[in-house]
């Protein structure tokens, strides 16, 4: 431990790196996530226990600890037990969207969770404003590019579709996710997202977990994150194809 003058004269020479790189004067870290080392060793911050909650999350909360435009967020949801410790918020639900998110003070569990390199993947239930073909499919395996991003899901099908095999609702699947990706991948596509419901996270379901409430979970529980359990074919639907490990992935349509 050192003075904050002491801190901004070790950064200033050079000492501190975070996450393998040269720290910067008034840099933000998060605990438990971040790597901070000073002169080559590893700064390790207060041990706290390791919990984990599932939480159902409305609409109108953000998923942040720090955010200067809106009070109201996804930790307020904790019990207040939990008040003293720092939980974070492993893989976010934009403000308009809803459902199941993992709060945790386990830092090593967080960074699992949202490294790319761990295929997790989260499905959502996704309501449009106007009705989306069944031929158009592939075309959210294939996605778009924007800003030189690649937006894409991995599975995509039609729920309740016409006899025209057409639907406003959609069942989707996807491992990575970036900040507001599906509404972005939508809208390029023509259709505007009028409800977005996280509703399962490897094999942990939100069914059970009433709206604003959460759960703690337990050792299977978190394990049951990590895993994909099969999806029964519909009727319309869309999935990736990766060829190899070095290949990009095609999109398949089903219509059985």
């Amino acid at each position: 431990m050192c003075s904050r003058r002491g801190a901004e004269a070790l950064v200033a020479q050079g000492e501190v790196w975070v996450n393998g790189k040269p720290a910067v004067a008034g840099q933000k870290i998060t605990p438990g996530i971040d790597k901070v080392t000073v002169s080559g060793k590893p700064v390790r911050g207060t041990s706290q226990p390791r919990i984990t909650v599932a939480v159902h999350k409305p609409r109108g909360l953000v998923c942040s600890n720090e955010d200067p435009h809106h009070s109201a967020t996804v930790f307020d949801l904790l019990p207040r037990e939990f008040s003293r410790l720092r939980f974070f918020c492993a893989g976010r639900l934009d403000l308009d969207s809803e459902g199941l998110v993992i709060l945790t003070t386990d830092g090593d569990l967080a960074h699992r969770l949202m490294h790319p390199s761990n295929v997790v993947v989260k499905r959502y239930h996704v309501v449009l404003k106007s009705p989306f073909t069944a031929g158009r499919l592939p075309q959210l395996i294939r996605g778009v590019v924007i800003e030189g991003e690649r937006l894409k899901v991995e599975r995509a099908a039609l729920i309740n579709a016409d006899a025209g095999g057409t639907s406003t609702d959609l069942d989707v699947h996807m491992h990575h996710g970036r900040k507001r990706e599906i509404r972005q991948l939508f809208l390029q596509l023509g259709h505007e997202v009028k409800r977005l419901r996280r509703y399962q996270i490897g094999a942990l379901q939100l069914k059970g977990i009433p709206l604003r409430a959460g759960k703690v979970l337990s050792n299977k529980e978190i394990s049951a994150l990590f895993l994909n359990p099969k999806t029964p074919h519909a009727r319309y639907e869309a999935y990736a194809i990766s060829r190899s490990k070095d290949s990009a992935s095609t999109g398949k349509l089903n219509e059985d």
